[in-house]
């Protein structure tokens, strides 16, 4: 099994070289070598989570077999291994899904540069799970921010256009703040690598030296991944890049880009800086706060939205922010309830836009909750998995996010001075949750019937779009898996993140 340690590198390289690969090919060549290069990384990371389970350790491979400070470094265990098979789930299940809506909506001759950045895409993510160097997850997450982009921008329409812009301005703040943060923490320590940063870290907090350039550091960075994750208030990008890419960019931008910058700041928590002292720094207490306010506000835009793809985007504005609250309740069971959490947004997120774009399908293409009404007849599997995706992120048993939601509450209850306010703002944000899915539920199955809406153009079975509905298939189960079969998932995250300094 020796050969599988070389599998996390050999998964970077292989999504880095396909993107290149991608551009000088055919569109159909380029659709098919991206879909192999995500199958293969998938059972590769597969490979690997097996092998980290049955040896209960992590392991360390050297670039060239160089230790550091000359030598770079590629850190798994058991947690990174489930990131980033699930991670390569979720992009496959996405990149099938909308595959009709990419040969329709953007130009023949540019698809295959679609697929070449979904491979720097996927490289930049599988990078920042497996790093173990904090450079090397700079130059990368800025490979991430520059390939985002141009998957929001592959329409070329004046809304995407401005969407794109708005997103790398406050992308580039956010890497800009990251950037300066990990200047000061190589200017204190000496050291890129993350385990070595950690033991000077871990010596400056007990001598007491240098206590505020490290708090800066660590707030710029903090502040840094919040911009770039779209944490409340930082969120004014996000509405209009989800809302108007193609439905495999929307759905990829949801449920994974984010979530990459947000491992990355797990790793910067405990195996950069250490959890106990970012919990001195009192930073969590800041993440808390904004990530209640995350909770409650994106909530409020969302009801206040007409367009459902845009409702969408709003309440991932509200996830991001059960996510940064976990963080900052500062306990390791309010950590893995935010990872928990990560998973069942990746999860749910990506079901909702496949579901609502078969909604928009048998609706003349429109995205107002008028024009949607009774759209859960004319398209039936995508009407369930729509109700699916609401009552997972309601919180309803039986689906993931009632396990996250879950977690979250007994997670609260380990933190005495946070679990009144936790457990308030967990109550408020699932009944304002219930309210914008529920209603948008009840429109989906209001009967109804508008002029002009031929029989043709009303009604889709499984037969008419039969890739989109086995994805929407694939999603309704991989929802029911993680709200059914959580226990050995959690405990598996929990045994990861011991590992994880």
């Amino acid at each position: 099994m020796e050969v599988v340690r070389n599998f996390p590198f050999l998964s970077i390289i292989m999504a880095l070289f396909s993107g290149p690969l991608c551009s000088v090919l055919g569109r159909q060549a380029a659709k098919w070598v991206n879909t192999a290069v995500i199958s293969l990384i998938g059972v590769m990371s597969f490979a690997v989570l097996l092998f980290t389970v049955r040896t209960g350790d992590f392991y360390v491979y050297q670039m060239g077999h160089f230790p550091a400070p000359w030598g770079n470094e590629i850190r798994f265990g058991q947690l990174e291994a489930w990131m980033a098979l699930f991670f390569c789930v979720i992009m496959l299940l996405c990149m099938l899904s909308g595959r009709r809506e990419l040969a329709r909506e953007t130009e023949p001759t540019k698809q295959n540069l679609y697929y070449a950045m979904v491979g720097l895409l996927l490289s930049s993510l599988l990078a920042l799970i497996y790093t173990n160097d904090m450079f090397t997850a700079y130059v990368f997450v800025e490979i991430n921010t520059i390939s985002a982009c141009g998957l929001i921008m592959i329409r070329e329409n004046g809304r995407t256009l401005e969407a794109a812009m708005r997103y790398m301005i406050m992308s580039l703040l956010g890497s800009g703040l990251l950037l300066m943060g990990l200047c000061f923490l190589y200017d204190l320590t000496g050291h890129l690598l993350m385990s070595n940063i950690r033991e000077s870290v871990t010596a400056l907090a007990a001598s007491g030296e240098y206590h505020v350039p490290l708090l800066v550091a660590i707030c710029l960075m903090s502040v840094g991944i919040a911009i770039k994750s779209a944490l409340f208030p930082f969120h004014a990008w996000l509405p209009d890049a989800y809302g108007y890419s193609t439905l495999s960019s929307s759905a990829i931008l949801s449920s994974l880009v984010s979530k990459g910058y947000i491992f990355l700041l797990v790793k910067i928590f405990y195996r950069v800086i250490g959890f106990d002292v970012v919990r001195e720094s009192k930073v969590v207490n800041v993440l808390f706060i904004f990530g209640i306010l995350g909770m409650i506000l994106g909530s409020v835009f969302a009801i206040q939205e007409d367009n459902v793809r845009r409702m969408i985007a709003y309440s991932s504005v509200a996830q991001i922010g059960y996510i940064y609250m976990g963080f900052g309740l500062g306990t390791a069971a309010g950590m893995i309830a935010s990872l928990y959490h990560i998973l069942s947004h990746a999860a749910t997120k990506s079901l909702l836009f496949v579901a609502a774009s078969g909604l928009t399908d048998v609706s003349d293409e429109r995205t107002d909750f008028l024009g949607l009404t009774g759209a859960g007849y004319r398209n039936k599997l995508a009407g369930l998995a729509f109700t699916v995706g609401s009552l997972s992120m309601v919180g309803i048993p039986a689906f993931s996010g009632f396990i996250s939601k879950l977690l979250f509450a007994q997670a609260a209850y380990e933190t005495r001075h946070k679990m009144l306010l936790a457990l308030v703002a967990l109550a408020i944000s699932t009944i304002l949750n219930a309210v914008y899915f529920m209603k948008t539920v009840i429109r989906l199955y209001t009967p109804g019937w508008r002029a002009g809406l031929t029989v043709a153009q009303a009604k889709i079975t499984v037969k008419d779009q039969p890739l989109k509905s086995a994805m929407l298939v694939c999603f309704i189960m991989l929802n029911l898996f993680l709200g059914l079969c959580s226990e050995p998932l959690v405990r598996l995250m929990i045994e990861g993140l011991e590992r994880f300094a």
